[in-house]
């Protein structure tokens, strides 16, 4: 099943959901920027290198739904600003909840 955030794609998979999100690496802090088009749009402190954005990608988005590190992972994108993002433990309408908590 796949629901809409606004303008977010979420697509429901088995125990969770996946989306796609935005990165921008080497920002002056991480946060959860809020939707940006079709993807979720990420800031990061790390560089994009040698894989440290994309473990920051995971410590920011899982803090962010509340969830262990272990349970959101990149499945698409590694080497891309675009990925595509698997929360397992969340489904759609919680994550809703915490984008329109942002103010979105």
């Amino acid at each position: 099943m796949n629901e809409s955030l606004g303008s977010l794609p979420v697509k429901e998979i088995p125990g969770g959901v996946e989306f796609a999100v935005l990165v921008s690496a080497g920002s002056s802090r991480s946060a959860v920027r809020g939707p940006h088009g079709t993807e979720l749009k990420l800031s990061v402190r790390a560089a994009p290198e040698q894989g440290k954005a994309n473990a920051e990608v995971i410590v920011v988005l899982a803090a962010f739904l509340g969830l262990p590190r272990k349970q959101v992972r990149v499945v698409a994108g590694a080497n891309s600003r675009h990925k595509r993002i698997q929360a397992y433990g969340i489904g759609a309408q919680a994550l809703q909840a915490k984008l329109q908590a942002l103010g979105t």
